[in-house]
């Protein structure tokens, strides 16, 4: 398979880093690790660019990585924090002169048209994200050539999609995963996962969980993601974690 290069365009919880209104150490760090916006990802292989999931910050995000185009858009879910930015894709409809495909389970369209309706009329009002939707499931699916395998996790009582392109895997918003989803992920040389904090939560991996999966895994390379100011300052976080594992941050690339 060609090369992946990935960007994390996002890498914090709902509620961003800071959060409003807090004081912490964490909100008030100076070092630009522990500022993070609402997580999204830019994957480009086979001469091809995808965003996984569209959260509040995704206009801010795609001018600060120059993002100049899209091919499709993966959802994950639909949170408001991986769903909110659809509107903004307005500009690469201008841009491209061209509809921007869609592709999320079918619950998560469902919600885009609740949420975005003006988006999806009959009678469209001029300049609204012209969009089309591609449902899938957990079963394998292509978008102009390149394989991607969903992995289906558990979000508490939510499906959420996590996705494999190549050697790479992502999930994000997951705090079960069941052992034949697992198997679909092993194999891959660099994997990315969710951790909210240090404690137990009810919807997401706390950091021990998921450095659990990393160990069935197996990955050359791990990075943590959808991290919340509760799991503390990025420097110190670091050095408490495996070699090859990594808390990921806004603006890292790699290269898979």
């Amino acid at each position: 398979m060609s090369p992946i290069s990935v960007e994390f365009l996002g890498t914090g919880t709902s509620q961003g880093i800071p959060m409003i209104a807090c004081s912490c150490e964490v909100c008030t760090s100076s070092d630009q690790h522990d500022q993070r916006l609402r997580v999204s990802m830019h994957i480009q292989t086979q001469g091809k660019s995808f965003i996984i999931d569209t959260g509040p910050d995704f206009r801010q995000q795609m001018l600060r990585a120059q993002i100049k185009h899209v091919d499709a858009v993966i959802y994950t879910h639909e949170h408001k924090d991986h769903t909110a930015g659809m509107d903004d894709l307005r500009g690469f409809n201008y841009v491209q002169k061209s509809s921007i495909p869609l592709y999320a389970q079918v619950n998560v369209i469902d919600q885009l048209k609740r949420e975005f309706a003006y988006a999806f009329g009959e009678n469209k009002y001029p300049g609204v994200p012209e969009i089309e939707t591609f449902p899938i499931s957990h079963q394998a699916f292509e978008i102009q050539g390149v394989k991607i395998q969903p992995i289906l996790v558990r979000h508490y009582m939510l499906d959420v999609l996590g996705f494999r392109f190549g050697d790479f895997t992502y999930i994000t918003d997951a705090n079960y995963i069941s052992d034949e989803e697992l198997e679909k992920v092993k194999g891959s040389k660099v994997f990315v996962i969710n951790a909210l904090k240090k404690t137990s939560h009810i919807s997401h991996f706390t950091l021990d969980e998921a450095l659990e999966v990393i160990d069935k895994v197996q990955p050359e390379r791990a990075y943590i993601t959808h991290i919340s100011h509760q799991m503390g300052l990025h420097a110190e976080v670091q050095k408490e974690l495996p070699p090859h594992v990594f808390l990921a941050y806004d603006g890292l690339q790699l290269t898979v």
